[in-house]
């Protein structure tokens, strides 16, 4: 039972990508809160209203990649190559 080195090391790359996103979507929803907080009214309102939505796209893309990677990582470890 030999490790896809191809497979293994494409999981990784997402990996390291996936604890990036796991760090910069929450910090960046909590940052377009304390925005929409700060102004109420105006073009900065709009904007940090713009930020909520596009980062709580972002969040929901960060566990579909979440779900992504792993199954790649699993089918490094467990092929049948």
């Amino acid at each position: 039972m030999a490790i896809n080195q191809d497979l293994a090391a494409n999981g990784l790359q997402k990996l390291l990508i996936l604890l990036g996103l796991l760090i910069a979507s929450p910090l960046l929803l909590t940052l377009s809160f304390k925005a929409l907080k700060l102004y109420k009214e105006g073009p900065l309102f709009y904007i940090s209203i713009l930020g909520v939505i596009l980062s709580s796209l972002l969040i929901i893309f960060t566990l579909f990649f979440a779900f992504k990677t792993f199954k790649t990582l699993l089918d490094a470890l467990f092929s049948d190559k």
